[in-house]
């Protein structure tokens, strides 16, 4: 399982890069570096000033219908990025010694959240090996953590008048609800009845809390790709699951809480934690326990999807902001950055600038 996900993680999606350019679009990865390279005053710069579009971020690591995840590793080097990222003076933005800093950095953090990752796996693999209901309570108490952890430091940030995103909190509050809806379904299907199950996924959620929330205030980029980490695992285990037991599932009925969750009036929380697709235009059928893990799976892979554009700094943006129609319309530009992007950060701003908050 571990090395599926290390190879998983790292691997480069180049028929969804071929997709991108198609649309007129540039990869997530390429914008990483080249966003942030501008000068950053908080404004929105004009498209057609800039010699590569900057687009919203929509996700490419897995078309519908398909059933193998392709995720594409983040922030991948770009040989080609200097002469794409130029001002409009058309110098380039920093230094080639800067750019070579920034891939390192970046290869360090993937590096150290692949270990983490891996570690965990094995842990899980050794423990869980025949007991998947149990294994899948487990790993849906650890999945919501990092949710609850961005979204404390969010609140800290806005306590101290240093960055007021609506979005961030609607979208990652609306992953922490559909997280906490695989785990009450897994509890249901009496993956939490051992003592010893329940002591472990809450000791370790209880440390990787701590640890997210100073990661992402330290670096919002790798707490997100962590995150990515853990969910990618996530899909990759229910899609072996579903392969391997799929018939045995089709002739066992669906828990009642996944049928609520998925197939109730009220699916506003359900469409917003999925920012790569247009509200209503996902609308689960539940009839056998087959479907549910048909969509927990999926709903997996919506959570890489968004983690992946959040490795973008000021990318991600709740679903319900845009019309349906934005969703096929290719000229909508980025967002500007957010106001602040880490603690350091953060700080630095608020003495250079006098506070003003705004609501995104």
């Amino acid at each position: 399982m571990a090395v599926t996900l290390s190879s998983t993680v790292f691997a480069i999606s180049a028929s969804s890069s071929l997709k991108a350019r198609n649309y007129g679009r540039n990869s997530a990865s390429s914008s990483a570096y080249s966003v942030n390279r501008f000068p950053s005053n908080n404004t929105l710069y004009a498209c057609p000033s800039i010699s590569r579009k900057l687009c919203r971020v929509r996700a490419t690591l897995l078309q519908d219908n398909e059933e193998k995840v392709v995720v594409e590793e983040s922030f991948e080097p770009n040989t080609s990025g200097d002469d794409k990222v130029k001002g409009i003076s058309g110098e380039p933005s920093d230094s080639s010694s800067s750019n070579t800093l920034e891939r390192w950095v970046i290869k360090l953090e993937q590096s150290v959240n692949i270990f983490l990752t891996d570690s965990v796996i094995k842990v899980l693999d050794t423990l869980y090996h025949d007991r998947n209901y149990a294994r899948f309570f487990v790993l849906e108490t650890i999945a919501r953590v990092p949710y609850f952890a961005f979204m404390s430091v969010l609140h800290m940030y806005e306590s101290f008048g240093w960055w007021r995103s609506a979005d961030y909190l609607k979208v990652h509050f609306a992953e922490s609800w559909n997280e906490m809806h695989h785990l009450l379904i897994m509890e249901e299907l009496g993956g939490n009845s051992w003592w010893f199950d329940r002591f472990l996924a809450q000791h370790i959620a209880f440390f990787y809390y701590i640890m997210t929330v100073l990661m992402y205030a330290i670096s919002p980029r790798m707490a997100y790709h962590l995150s990515e980490c853990v969910e990618s695992h996530a899909f990759s285990t229910y899609d072996k699951f579903i392969k391997a037991q799929g018939e045995e599932l089709k002739k066992l009925p669906a828990p009642e809480i996944a049928v609520k969750y998925y197939t109730g009036d009220d699916l506003y929380l359900f469409d917003e934690f999925q920012t790569s697709r247009a509200p209503n235009t996902r609308r689960p059928k539940i009839e056998n326990l087959y479907d549910v893990f048909m969509n927990i799976r999926d709903d997996e892979a919506e959570h890489c999807k968004t983690m992946r554009a959040c490795q973008t700094h000021g990318n991600l943006r709740s679903p319900h902001s845009y019309t349906e129609d934005d969703f096929e319309d290719e000229s909508i530009c980025a967002l500007p950055e957010a106001d602040c992007e880490g603690i350091v950060d953060c700080i630095k701003k608020s003495v250079a600038t006098p506070t003003k908050q705004k609501q995104t």
